[in-house]
């Protein structure tokens, strides 16, 4: 890592950066309809070219993408090769957009020195049409239809198959593929490992087209091993080298357009499918008999794999020819050498007071984090422009308010962090802010350059606004950067002030952005829409109200208090090493008590966000005639001004003389603006905190998130109060919404897919809330206790209920009885060690039970897990 600090180096240059899923994006279609899901479906993807990245199967490729590897699995029954993760559409089940597959990120190290990835293959049919159809059949208040409900995994009749990979030097990867059998009959199995070029000749733009030969005796001068010779013109040659004896098979990364489409011929006479229709359907025209092409693999046969058998497998990518020693000890070697610098390196960042149950969890989020690290190319320019030589792109894509039309300049070719690597492959940028947390303790660099690519030219759009995620660039997610940019920089030991300058300036463009587009009528009332939150809300807060509506949001005013504080803290930070800053410190503090003001006292209508009567902040829908309605949902959203809390450090009064006789001259001549900031004397001195919420108010707020009928649950704070357990209704122009109280998946279609935050437990707004419940715990004391939980009679302070949140947060993954609450009622939570050692990290959770839902390789946001199992830093760095 630290010959490799940045995203050029070496040791970066090959990593699992192969998306989990690239057909069904929205860079890859390039239909008239918008309909990506159907656009490019699964079925395709075998058999049809990508524009704009690759999938596959515990694959790896360089940091461009041109060269891909990874493994394709036959078990002599399947229609098809398993090339792929399958899973639902968005329209094709109770609950879409959903993998149907087992997998698991077992290990792995930042610079990618050691990765290790688990798939659980049938040995039966794969049962594709049935999990179609019986999703399509149950309904939404049904449970998902998965593949361990199809009898196919019973009685363990499916291989493990894990692929490592371990780097002899930063362009010399070890690739061993194992399979072992564990059903109690002998079945066969066909390991094909893969090595594949991305197209990017087919569609006019870059007429790069690396080669593939197979490399014969003489020139193959070494027994035991098969090669295949890899030419590009960016990367330069490689050779992929194959132990033992296996058929080697080429073709072409070129769509089949006879099979897919009806046309009268194709480009080559070897397309993309010819690998998987020689070793499937046993046609041997399909594969190039020259022995060449873009696409290659090496057929190993097992007719008969004993039960409890292991089959493997060993290949190595290296720019040097294949010699005595490409598969020597020497390899052997290599790979316990990286995996004991893999235990070394994680017995140092994860603290070794942890159980190893803890120990466990923690090194299975970071394995996930890292492994869902994945190259993400997109042009929006030119995906809108369609292809110069084979597809224009239709005129309905370029129509005023088409899908990311107004983001042309949007323009990336990174390895960005994603939420998950099949049912998220592209980035959510504020997802990707609290990734950057967990991941600050493995790779800081890569952490803070993740929170600056965001900010960069070619990603924010030039009015200020940060993209959200392919899917429509322009939704807005709550502006948690700069929360993330401070905590970085705390957990790579207060040093990095550049980086911080960095995210600063670029975020001041980012923060006029919400000022100028979101506060409507200059009350500092914000009216973000969407914020991430989904479902959160009557109707969907993302759409356009009629003329004359108007939301004004607890939320996001509340997320506009916490950017302030959070951009005044880095910008005191930044005047301790160069005074200039402390006039930007200066006008974050103001803003935020303007803001404070508005949120506590009363809006554009003299309506106020606080219901006294209900002690609780509500979203107010104003209506054309000037009166105003309460959104009365008792939600995530009247929590989060819980949020708005920050220590001022003492040392303000001799270190900043601007801001300290600006603040002076405020609570003089205006003592209301000022109320925010709360002082007190303790024996180590004066503490002073910035608090949105004044004391009665937080603790009416804390009485109802702490109580078990409401928002407390065992495993964290819910998104809406379990109170609700009759509908609340409203109605705009005549339609009428509702919302109920649901502790699983959503009931409703409103965002498509499973997600649901009208009563699960979503892990990032409980760190936050953790994270600023801590922050006031600070100032308070044992002068401020709660009844935790409500109705017991046992009294904490607000510190040990942030332990108690982050503890129910991690109790999520830990074993009670052998069993996760987070496994829920699924495969995983059988007692057999085959499934109970693995970890999943999923979206969100039940309200109610914890089971895991949504998304079930979440090692996103979830990975926070590992981060909160961490000590706390101390609120200063040591010396200051």
């Amino acid at each position: 890592m630290a010959e490799s600090p940045g995203a050029d180096g070496p040791w970066r240059l090959w990593g699992p950066y192969v998306s989990g899923r690239q057909w069904g994006t929205v860079r890859e279609d390039y239909t008239p309809t918008g309909d990506a899901w159907t656009a490019f479906p699964f079925d395709q993807a075998r058999s049809r070219a990508y524009r704009w990245g690759e999938d596959g199967l515990g694959a790896v490729c360089d940091r461009f993408g041109f060269l891909n590897l990874g493994v394709a699995l036959w078990n002599r029954k399947d229609p098809f090769l398993k090339e792929r993760l399958f899973g639902l559409t968005n329209g094709e089940g109770n609950h879409g957009e959903d993998a149907k597959e087992y997998w698991w990120a077992v290990d792995g190290t930042p610079s990618h020195s050691w990765m290790k990835w688990l798939y659980r293959y049938p040995q039966a049919e794969f049962p594709y049409a049935q999990l179609r159809e019986e999703n399509a059949r149950r309904g939404r208040d049904e449970r998902e239809y998965e593949l361990g409900d199809t009898g196919v995994l019973d009685e363990n009749r499916f291989f493990d198959v894990e692929v490592t990979y371990a780097k002899a030097g930063p362009d010399d990867l070890c690739m061993v593929v194992s399979a072992t059998n564990h059903g109690p009959d002998p079945a066969p199995l066909d390991l094909v490992p893969q090595v594949w070029f991305r197209n990017t000749w087919a569609w006019g733009w870059d007429r790069r087209r690396g080669t593939m030969t197979q490399v014969l005796p003489p020139t193959l001068a070494v027994g035991g091993l098969e090669d295949v010779e890899c030419e590009h013109g960016h990367l330069g040659r490689y050779h992929v080298s194959a132990e033992g004896s296996p058929e080697v098979l080429f073709c072409e990364n070129e769509t089949n357009l006879v099979e897919l489409f009806g046309a009268a011929s194709n480009p080559t006479a070897f397309t993309k499918d010819g690998i998987d229709r020689r070793i499937v359907h046993g046609d041997t025209t399909a594969v190039n008999p020259r022995r060449e092409g873009t696409k290659a693999a090496f057929w190993y046969s097992f007719d008969s794999v004993a039960p409890g058998e292991t089959v493997q497998v060993r290949l190595r990518l290296s720019p040097h020819a294949p010699g005595r020693s490409t598969f020597g000890p020497g390899y052997d070697a290599v790979l316990r050498d990286r995996q004991a610098e893999a235990d070394e390196f994680y017995d140092h960042v994860i603290h070794p007071a942890l159980s190893d149950s803890d120990r466990h969890i923690a090194r299975r989020a970071y394995a996930g984090l890292l492994w869902t690290k994945q190259l993400y190319r997109y042009d929006v320019r030119q995906w809108l422009g369609g292809d110069p030589e084979t597809e224009p792109a239709p005129e309905s894509r370029k129509a005023r308010g088409a899908r990311n039309v107004a983001w042309t300049h949007l323009s990336l070719a990174d390895v960005i962090s994603m939420p998950d690597e099949w049912e998220y492959p592209w980035f959510a940028a504020w997802d990707l802010a609290f990734h950057a947390i967990p991941l600050a303790h493995v790779d800081p660099d890569f952490a803070k350059e993740q929170l600056v690519l965001m900010c960069r030219e070619w990603s924010m759009h030039p009015n200020g606004q940060l993209p959200a995620y392919e899917w429509a660039f322009g939704d807005v997610n709550p502006p948690v950067h700069a929360w993330a940019a401070w905590h970085v920089y705390r957990l790579d030991g207060y040093r990095d002030q550049g980086f911080l300058v960095r995210v600063f300036t670029k975020l001041l463009l980012n923060f006029s952005w919400w000022v100028n587009r979101k506060d409507a009528s200059g009350s500092n009332l914000f009216e973000g829409g969407f914020l991430g939150m989904d479902n959160i809300g009557l109707f969907d807060r993302s759409a356009e109200l009629p003329p004359g509506y108007r939301l004004e949001q607890s939320d996001a005013t509340s997320w506009m208090a916490f950017y302030c504080q959070q951009m005044f803290k880095i910008a005191l930070e930044l005047s301790r090493h160069d005074p200039a800053w402390e006039d930007a410190a200066t006008k974050f503090l103001e803003h935020f008590l303007s803001i404070a003001q508005a949120l506590t006292s009363f809006g554009a209508t003299d309506t106020s966000l606080w219901d006294e009567e209900d002690g609780f902040f509500y979203d107010v829908l104003l209506h054309p005639d000037g009166t105003a309605e309460p959104m009365r949902v008792p939600s995530m959203v009247g929590l989060l001004p819980i949020l708005g809390a920050t220590d001022v450090p003492s040392w303000i009064a001799e270190e900043t003389p601007d801001l300290t006789a600006r603040l002076r001259w405020l609570q003089k001549r205006r003592p209301d603006l000022t109320l925010p900031l709360l002082t007190r004397s303790t024996p180590e001195g004066r503490q002073m905190l910035l608090s949105l919420v004044d004391r009665p108010r937080l603790v009416r707020l804390l009485e109802r998130a702490f109580d078990p009928d409401q928002f407390l649950s065992p495993y964290g704070l819910r998104s809406l109060s379990a109170a609700v357990k009759e509908e609340v209704w409203t109605s705009v122009q005549g339609q009428s919404f509702s919302l109920v109280y649901e502790p699983g998946e959503s009931h409703t279609g409103m965002f498509g897919g499973n997600s649901n935050w009208r009563g699960p437990i979503w892990f990032p707004v409980n760190v936050l809330v953790a994270d600023k419940l801590r922050t006031l715990g600070r100032f308070f004391g044992d002068d401020l206790t709660i009844e935790v939980p409500r109705g017991s009679g046992r009294r904490i302070n607000l510190v040990q209920a942030a332990d108690l949140i982050d503890n129910s947060l991690v109790n999520l993954f830990r074993p009670v009885d052998g069993r996760r609450p987070a496994d829920g009622q699924r495969i995983e939570a059988t007692d057999d060690p085959l499934w109970r050692d693995h970890i999943t990290f999923n979206e969100y959770f039940d309200g109610d039970t914890g089971e895991g839902l949504g998304a079930t390789h979440q090692t996103g946001w979830t990975a926070l897990v590992a981060h909160l199992l961490h000590p706390r830093l101390p609120l200063t760095p040591p010396g200051r």
